[in-house]
């Protein structure tokens, strides 16, 4: 009966064995006959921890036939914390051959910073070696293609520019992306623009622009560094001094305009005060007219005017009429 048992555990052990060898031997004959050898144990260690052995050693023997000695724990740990270990090999190749100093630790950050950006630590070395160009503004769709600037002459200037960058490795994690750099170079071109007396310094100069925008350190802690800034393309634009120059009389018409009609308002109203006020005299002139027959026929009483003083008052008054009404009948007939 133990026999028996012992017979079943060998055949267990053996079939587990089998297995084994069935899953794991090719890839352990390829790492031991490339020199990037690991051990059977390792592979079911893998396998057991959810990793892919067979990534693991790909990249192993990618990275032992370049020359880079990278252990298949420190494999192990970039995939587990997420990283792309086949992007981080790759990188450290790319710059190996380039005599750029890239550690795996390094490369690991960096791979582990560009996790959904759309970016790769193999792209960052790639662009450390070759240069890109970046248009600023960026050319996308329903954007502006111009950075416009206003020269102290009141011209508008449309400058189209090329910035031709290289990552800095150093500051990759934790610098400043594309977009920063387009936009501080799109603001030392418009000041650059500003401080130009006329729009035609801009176009005598043009590389004056780059000069003054390269001065200022703009890739100062950003993931690059500016090689250079050229100017693509300058457009002249509108007299924007011209047009604020009119609207500017323009609103000084409309003030001037209110003030005015203020000035006429407060002319009418003192107009019609004083019409006011000469009716006010034709009253009072009316009530002391009114006064004068009881003054006569005080007089009459007290025997200060007599009856032929009367008439000689009287006829005065209807001769003073008759003058008055021929002269008014005379200078309505002369020509005027």
């Amino acid at each position: 009966m133990i026999g028996w048992i012992l017979i079943g555990f060998l055949v267990v052990v053996l079939l587990i064995v089998a297995a084994i060898l069935f899953n794991f031997i090719g890839l352990w004959i390829k790492a031991m006959i490339t020199g990037a050898a690991v051990s059977i144990f390792n592979l079911v260690a893998m396998r057991l921890r959810g990793i892919p052995p067979s990534l693991i050693v790909n990249t192993r023997i990618t990275a032992v036939r370049s020359g880079l000695s990278i252990s298949t724990a420190q494999l192990e740990s970039h995939f587990l914390a997420g990283g792309n270990i086949e992007h981080v090999v790759r990188a450290l190749v790319a710059a190996d051959r380039a005599g750029i100093p890239l550690t795996f630790n390094r490369a690991c950050a960096i791979d582990l910073a560009t996790i959904g950006t759309g970016k790769s630590v193999f792209e960052a070395v790639r662009t450390s070696v070759n240069p890109k160009v970046i248009d600023c503004p960026f050319q996308t769709g329903g954007g502006p293609t111009h950075i416009a600037g206003v020269a102290k002459d009141g011209i508008t200037v449309k400058v189209k520019a090329r910035v031709t960058v290289r990552t800095n490795l150093e500051r990759f994690v934790g610098g400043a992306t594309e977009e920063t750099i387009v936009a501080r170079v799109g603001e030392g071109i418009v000041t650059t623009i500003g401080m130009a007396n006329t729009y035609k310094e801009v176009l005598e100069h043009p590389d004056r622009i780059s000069k003054i925008v390269l001065q200022k350190g703009l890739d100062s802690g950003t993931a690059f560094e500016i090689l250079s800034i050229d100017i693509a393309e300058v457009i002249i634009g509108d007299n924007v001094g011209a047009k604020l120059q009119a609207e500017q009389a323009e609103a000084d018409k409309r003030v001037a305009q209110a003030k005015a009609e203020v000035r006429r308002a407060a002319a009418v109203a003192l107009e019609q005060e004083m019409k006011a006020k000469v009716e006010e005299m034709k009253a009072k002139v009316v009530e002391a007219e009114s006064q004068i027959p009881v003054a006569i026929s005080e007089a009459f009483k007290k025997g200060y005017l007599g009856v032929m003083d009367y008439y000689r008052l009287r006829n005065i008054q209807a001769d003073t009429q008759m003058r008055t009404s021929i002269s008014a009948e005379g200078s309505s007939a002369s020509p005027t």
